[in-house]
């Protein structure tokens, strides 16, 4: 997962805020009654780059317009700063002083509900979050059967490639690909790692991930095939294990693919040549007779509400506002920021991409308690498939010890 964090993680939500007054109000509330005239502070908490004017100072834009749209409220707006992967340290380290609205990515879902620092939402914004964005992105933001943010870009993996070697059709299946050019694949990389054997039916915490008593289900004949391919794969010499590999490998050619993510698109382009770049969802692979499709884990950043807020529903009315078409529309002008409503049309291949690979190629990274057991054993997995002394004579072997590990919890 791509997150920068800040050093001064206690410091950071008080530096640059500022305040916006005016009138602001909406048509109706949340349960869908009249809402009465009211004056009320709300401090909504941001990354840097969303308030950047060099940016186009996306947040005061939207605080602008939902001020312009509620006449019924006459509202002041204090920001501050709060990069989406330090929302559980900083507003679940005193829920009571932190902001009413704020931006998180979606694993902390758990840690906040924790500190009580994230509220359940519910009616018209539920309505518009499941009619506005794909089942699996709804998922991300789903815990325990209820919804806990509005979701406003994703985050998942897909694939780069050097169009001078492989064509789109070439980038739709693997071993395709092996036959033509240099492929590099995390494959020592837990994140990535999964997507090969729930390409085969196995499965973390049930189907959709929510099942907790479920487990980690990757073992079986399911699994060992996996492992088999995968012992031939990293044999291949057209394979290599990307894991720690920069993007500027494909400039050099060491790689002609890459499995990454929106961060290292510059990087991507700026080694092949904006020409040359090609963007792919995960591609299938050939298992034992059958094509079989790769699914990345999928995650989301989306806006919460804090449950301590003493203005409630015109909280949950910005979060809405902050997470609605028009607004996401903004967020990809302005700073490129990839949409997850699907009511959006977006121009660009990188977007495009994400957006399919979410919706169609992904399963969502499960916040259940027991997916910290998942990691160690899979990123173990990978390095001795990598190193060889995964063999196909111990290969189920192998996997089922790996499948144990995933489902044993550590000793504190």
């Amino acid at each position: 997962m791509k997150s920068k964090k800040l050093a001064a993680l206690g410091l950071t939500a008080l530096m640059g805020v500022s305040a916006l007054t005016g009138c602001a109000g909406g048509k109706t509330s949340d349960k869908n009654t009249k809402t009465e005239s009211k004056e009320a502070t709300l401090t909504v908490w941001s990354p840097s780059e969303d308030q950047s004017e060099e940016q186009g100072n996306w947040l005061k834009k939207e605080l602008d317009a939902f001020q312009q749209a509620h006449p019924e409220w006459k509202l002041t707006f204090n920001t501050g700063v709060c990069p989406e992967g330090d929302a559980k340290n900083l507003v679940a380290s005193d829920p009571g002083a932190a902001a009413d609205v704020f931006m998180y990515a979606n694993d902390q879902i758990p840690d906040l509900l924790k500190a009580n620092a994230l509220a359940e939402l519910g009616g018209s914004t539920v309505e518009a979050i499941k009619k506005n964005n794909d089942a699996t992105t709804v998922s991300t933001v789903t815990y325990n059967n209820s919804i806990y943010g509005v979701p406003f870009t994703g985050n998942t993996w897909f694939m780069y490639y050097d169009k001078r070697v492989f064509s789109a059709d070439d980038a739709k299946n693997l071993d395709t690909m092996l036959k033509k050019g240099k492929v590099g694949f995390p494959l020592s990389n837990s994140w990535y790692f999964a997507s090969t054997y729930v390409a085969n039916g196995c499965t973390l915490f049930g189907k959709d991930g929510t099942d907790g008593k479920a487990g980690i289900d990757f073992g079986g004949d399911k699994a060992t095939a996996v492992t088999n391919y995968l012992i031939d794969l990293a044999k291949n010499p057209n394979f290599k294990d990307a894991n720690g590999l920069s993007a500027s490998t494909l400039g050099d050619g060491t790689i002609n693919a890459l499995f990454s993510g929106s961060w290292d698109y510059k990087s991507v382009v700026d080694a092949l040549g904006q020409e040359n770049v090609g963007i792919a969802v995960p591609p299938k692979f050939n298992l034992n007779g059958k094509e079989v499709q790769m699914k990345a884990f999928a995650g989301s950043k989306a806006i919460g509400v804090n449950p301590n807020s003493k203005n409630s529903e015109i909280a949950v009315a910005l979060a809405a506002f902050l997470g609605s078409s028009k607004a996401q529309q903004d967020h990809y002008d302005l700073r490129k920021v990839i949409p997850s409503d699907t009511t959006l049309k977006v121009s660009d291949d990188l977007s495009k991409v994400q957006m399919s690979t979410i919706e169609n190629c992904a399963i969502v990274q499960p916040l259940q308690s027991g997916m910290g057991q998942y990691w160690t054993p899979a990123e173990s997995m990978g390095k001795e498939i990598i190193a060889g002394t995964v063999t196909h004579d111990n290969a189920a072997e192998k996997t089922e010890s790996m499948n144990k590990a995933m489902n044993t919890a550590a000793v504190q």
